[in-house]
């Protein structure tokens, strides 16, 4: 018996002492009720009386406590997207945050939390269906349970409003609540349909044709809720093993998909097809992207290119093997692709991530492979033997940046002609509908490897290498379906090759605006398959959007990621987090700058009388220049103190660098004397004095 789905419908009715949430399609199934100002949760199968209909919804994205209240996030606008074997899909584009407290409260604090929290739904690509559970892959779909409600069948790494749903599920279970909830010990499956997994990430879906093969285009990107992040607060492992920027691409092909070809209306029920005619078939493959898995960090000093470190590689071993116990036991082999630099600041990188395969493998065994180009273009660390489950763990290096230079793109495709033997044997995921008992796939064929692709940030040539990867999996699978001949290549078909360079750039630019805050690099190649003048130009625009965007404005957005997914909760007894700090001499500087800038350029273009005086301005718009030039120098040399931190889990290498920082400006003879009475640092407060007092431990 097939579990029951969320609801598609959900009417909001408020009082002065509750919330009321019931489905009109759904008349007999329970009310759930919020009590306010309490927050405690109930269900109720009669009809409330009292309560006043406010507006109907599309989905209770969750509850969240925030430092005085409580608030329950609902989706109100929903845009469709498309069909996947005729469930739709939805991308969420409006919400709103209902307060449990009648009466508005005034708190700096309460209303710079929300503002981050809906900054961030509002810019971030969330998408659920009610029908089909998006966070899987359509392998992992055809292996779950269709018995089980859908949040149970999520993924855990892709449910991104895992923690926000956290009372509802806990009620469901009938574990207890974290704020409580007025109800009888013992599961309460009425509340399933309430709970509606969302995905972060990508997706895109189209009708198309290869060659005259009509089919639908699929590709989906889920980004990982764990260690989320922005792109220079978040690098590397934690000690559970979760790695910065893990996103897992799935690349699909539905083949006789009719009901994917309609755009409105309503799927029906929980099948994955069912229409008469030829068997539907569906062809997917999945790779993954994600951070080096060791302890390093990437420090913002204001300087173009931050600060690496490299804080430990035996001491990250445990989490490491954490990480791949994960991905050997939900892809099989993995082939580990590291495209960073092999020389300069990169290399320290390279070389941790080489020292950490080493320690998993069981008996390393290394080779190397160079050109004319790169004394180095390939370097691969497999196992001897399969003595241990991480010798199924191969490590590819790729000289990336020097087999490219020049323009000269079409040479990644050598790290193809590496992968290939391992890419076809791994295979793909293959299943249709099995005839009479729709609703059940037959798996014909299983993907048992993963390519997983990294470079420093896991974008821009990540995202040149897995699109070559997509492009020659898709042509294998229309081969072996007999389709195409071998040595046929979909790029053939000049039509769908342009629809497929676009959907591949559309996804760089969509993780790459996730993590770095701005498109990908190098997507005109990815786009065209060249290098193009508007296209430096735009990688020029980006990488100065960069600059500032992850010095000035990725705080707010790291404490947003920190906040939505729960890695920080408020408490009503926190001090005021989000005010300056800073001792007011080192906040006076930026201003004294411009102030400086600002006169010397009026007195520049100023008109003069003729009869007045031309040196006492002059001298002073020299004094204001010399003035601006060390104010200037100052920031320059100490920027750690003008980043824009994350204020709710501040890291311990930023607390590290700050501290460094202001003791160096402490030592100075003029300056110095005005910072040593500060009782305060930025970001401190009395309720993060535990914090900070682990950053300094790891200065001692």
């Amino acid at each position: 018996m097939a579990a029951p789905l969320p609801f598609r419908d959900i009417n909001v009715h408020a009082s002065p002492s509750q919330y009321a949430f019931s489905s009109p399609s759904s008349p007999s199934a329970p009310t759930l009720v919020v009590d306010r100002p309490s927050g405690d949760l109930r269900l109720n199968d009669g009809k409330l009386l009292g309560a006043k209909r406010v507006s109907s919804i599309a989905g209770i994205l969750g509850i969240i406590k925030l430092r005085l209240d409580k608030y329950i996030v609902v989706i109100t606008k929903a845009q469709p997207m498309g069909r996947l074997k005729g469930h739709m899909v939805y991308k969420v584009t409006a919400t709103e945050f209902l307060p449990l407290r009648e009466r508005p409260l005034n708190d700096p604090d309460e209303d710079t939390y929300l503002s981050l929290l809906k900054v961030l739904l509002k810019n971030g690509p969330l998408y659920f269906s009610y029908t089909i559970d998006l966070t899987n892959s359509f392998q992992r779909q055809a292996q779950a349970d269709p018995a089980m409600p859908m949040w149970q069948r999520a993924d855990d790494r892709f449910f991104w409003n895992r923690f926000i749903q956290s009372d509802l599920i806990q009620m469901r279970s009938g574990l207890g609540s974290r704020y409580g909830f007025r109800q009888s010990s013992g599961e309460q499956p009425g509340v399933d349909p309430f709970i509606l997994p969302v995905m972060f990430g990508m997706l895109r879906i189209t009708n198309t044709s290869i060659k005259g093969t009509p089919l639908t285009f699929i590709l989906i990107t889920r980004r990982s809720r764990f260690r989320a992040g922005t792109r220079y607060f978040s690098r590397g492992i934690d000690d559970e093993g979760h790695v910065s920027n893990f996103n897992e691409t799935e690349q699909a092909i539905i083949l006789n998909d009719n009901g994917s070809s309609r755009l409105g209306g309503y799927a029906g029920g929980d099948q994955m097809g069912g229409t008469k005619g030829p068997e539907p078939q569906i062809l997917s493959y999945v790779q993954t992207r994600g951070s080096v898995p060791v302890s390093w960090a990437e420090i913002n000093t204001l300087h173009y290119t931050p600060s690496l470190q490299i804080r430990g590689v035996e001491s990250a071993a445990h989490a490491a093997r954490l990480h791949f116990d994960e991905q050997l036991r939900l892809y099989g082999e993995n082939y580990l692709v590291n495209l960073v630099n092999q020389k300069g600041r990169e290399k320290k990188v390279k070389d941790a991530y080489e020292q950490m395969v080493k320690i998993l493998l069981s008996t390393p065994k290394e080779g190397t492979e160079g050109d004319k180009i790169s004394d180095e273009k390939f370097h691969v660390l497999e196992s001897a033997g399969t003595r241990s489950k991480y010798d199924r763990v191969h490590y590819i290096y790729f000289d990336f940046h020097n087999e490219t230079k020049g323009l000269k793109w079409h040479r990644a495709a050598l790290l193809m002609e590496q992968l290939h033997q391992p890419v076809v044997a791994g295979g793909y995921f293959h299943g249709a509908d099995m005839p009479g008992d729709t609703g059940k796939i037959e798996v014909r064929k299983q993907q048992n490897c993963v390519v997983r692709t990294n470079c420093m940030d896991c974008l821009d040539r990540t995202n040149v290498v897995q699109s070559m990867l997509g492009r020659f999996i898709l042509s294998r699978m229309l081969i072996d379906l007999g389709l195409m001949r071998e040595g046929e290549s979909a790029e053939e078909d000049r039509a769908f090759e342009h629809l497929f360079r676009n959907v591949w750039a559309d996804n760089a630019d969509v993780v790459s605006k996730s993590y770095s805050g701005t498109g990908a690099l190098k997507t005109d190649f990815t786009r065209t398959g060249n290098r193009t003048r508007q296209g430096a130009l735009q990688d020029l625009n980006n990488s100065v959007t960069r600059y500032v965007k992850n010095n000035f404005m990725d705080g707010p957005r790291q404490d947003a990621f920190d906040l939505f997914l729960g890695t920080f909760v408020p408490e009503a007894e926190m001090g005021r987090i989000f005010v300056d700090r800073r001792p007011l001499a080192i906040q006076s500087i930026p201003y004294i700058l411009a102030a400086s800038i600002f006169f010397v350029f009026v007195g520049s273009f100023t008109r003069r009388d003729a009869t007045a005086g031309v040196w006492p301005l002059r001298l002073l718009m020299i004094l204001c220049f010399f003035v601006a030039v060390a104010a200037f120098r100052f920031i320059w040399t100490h920027g750690t103190l003008y980043v824009n931190w994350p204020k709710l889990n501040t890291p311990p290498w930023a607390i590290e660098s700050y501290g460094d920082a202001l003791s160096h400006v402490r030592k100075m003879p003029v300056l110095g004397q005005l910072v040593t009475v500060s009782k305060h640092e930025r970001g401190k407060s009395d309720a993060r004095v535990g914090f900070m007092e682990e950053g300094k431990k790891r200065i001692e």
